[in-house]
């Protein structure tokens, strides 16, 4: 439905100047600013949305959101699209003094920017109610939306008797050893959560030593900032040529600092934080794998539940009892949901066998850029760190003469 670019960092987005041909839909986060004070202070967003699309009110929209209504809109979809993956949101810090930090705040507003437009360019998501009461809805519309009861506490006293019967029944038939495990175990579910698990592990092992090279090149560049301001103090207890010496060894020895704490914030933002999100990503796709696999099991224990019931009911046709008549209901409403959960869980599996392709395909584009710039920042660095001190060699080599 629309054409698509990629971010800075490395995620599949929407065109940031699209043309008025093609249907598009171009959402960015941006000017994150602290709201409020104290236990209540919050981080507030601007999301621009700019679109040709008629179901959406006029070409371009501004509206302030923060991270709570980035939290409806996942859990929103999460419940209306099954099968599909969701996008993942960005952690949430509870530590005070980094939640507040500029880096964080950057880091938070990249990956809320990156989780928008992945639904945004999605030909499913991108069609969702939510996602356009979330771009549009002024700020009161969008609280009432959040603060709507549901899932669970939507529902009547009595469903929740029931609920917590069931739950209770299910425990007591697991202590007891009544109940079996029902799960899927077609060759290709297997290989899809071999892969998945996998990938997982694989993932988590390359961001922590991604998180490793940052810390490493933001310490080696306050060591070297730290000694180029030694050095340049060493220069001054000397007049002649050797202290002039010191003092552009020191100097160079700050520049290069620097050189490596932008190198430091570049590899963190182009290379680590991509890591990462596919890390959340993953775990995202493994939610998807659980609700396949509790759609499986109620798809399962309906089909049991439709043959006791048929039982019962040709009993009751050979006895002429008079319970006949409400067994024949029941069983009907039985087979009526039972189809109903064999459409759900082959709905879900058709969508996942989509959204799995869908996903090696983004992924293999995203992580070939992060490596990419992961390499380009490394050379660059290597290059001009090797520039500086080579400018060094001629003078400190006629002091040692």
């Amino acid at each position: 439905m629309n054409t698509t670019q990629r971010s800075g960092s490395g995620s599949l987005q929407s065109p940031r100047s699209p043309s008025s041909q093609v249907p598009f839909l171009s959402v960015s986060v941006t000017d994150p600013a602290k709201m409020g004070s104290g236990v209540q202070a919050y981080i507030s967003y601007k999301v621009i949305t700019k679109t040709n699309l008629p179901e959406y009110q006029g070409h371009e929209k501004i509206v302030i959101r923060r991270y709570s209504d980035f939290v409806w809109l996942h859990d929103r979809l999460f419940e209306r699209y099954k099968g599909i993956f969701i996008p993942p949101l960005p952690e949430k810090s509870t530590v005070e003094k980094f939640r507040f930090s500029a880096e964080f705040i950057e880091m938070r507003r990249q990956a809320l920017d990156v989780f928008v437009n992945r639904i945004a360019s999605h030909h499913e998501l991108q069609q969702s109610d939510d996602l356009r009461t979330f771009l549009q809805a002024d700020e009161q519309t969008m609280d009432r939306a959040r603060f709507q009861e549901t899932g669970i506490f939507k529902k009547k006293p009595a469903d929740l008797i029931q609920i917590f019967k069931d739950v209770q029944s299910k425990v007591s038939d697991v202590v007891l050893g009544k109940e079996k495990p029902v799960e899927e175990s077609t060759p290709e579910y297997e290989k899809m959560k071999s892969y998945i698990f996998e990938l997982e592990d694989h993932l988590a092992e390359a961001q922590k030593h991604a998180f490793r090279l940052v810390k490493r090149h933001k310490e080696l560049g306050e060591s070297l900032s730290e000694f180029g301001k030694a050095v340049k103090l060493l220069g001054t207890c000397e007049d002649d040529a050797v202290g002039k010496a010191f003092s552009e060894l020191g100097a160079k020895s700050e520049i290069i600092s620097i050189k490596l704490q932008k190198e430091a914030h570049h590899l963190l933002m182009s290379f680590e934080e991509p890591l990462k999100d596919y890390v959340r990503a993953v775990q995202s796709i493994k939610t998807t794998i659980a609700e396949r696999a509790t759609a499986f099991k109620k798809q399962c224990e309906l089909a049991e539940t439709i043959k006791f019931k048929e039982i019962d009911l040709n009993k009751y046709r050979l006895t002429r009892s008079e319970k006949l008549a409400e067994a024949e209901r029941e069983y009907e409403m039985l087979k009526a949901e039972g189809e109903e959960a064999s459409r759900r869980f082959d709905t879900i599996v058709r969508l996942m066998n989509e959204e799995i392709v869908r996903f090696q395909e983004q992924k293999t584009s995203d992580m070939g850029l992060a490596f990419h710039e992961f390499a380009k920042g490394q050379a660059r660095l290597s290059n001009g760190i090797a520039d500086a001190w080579r400018s060094l060699l001629p003078k400190l080599e006629a002091c040692s003469s």
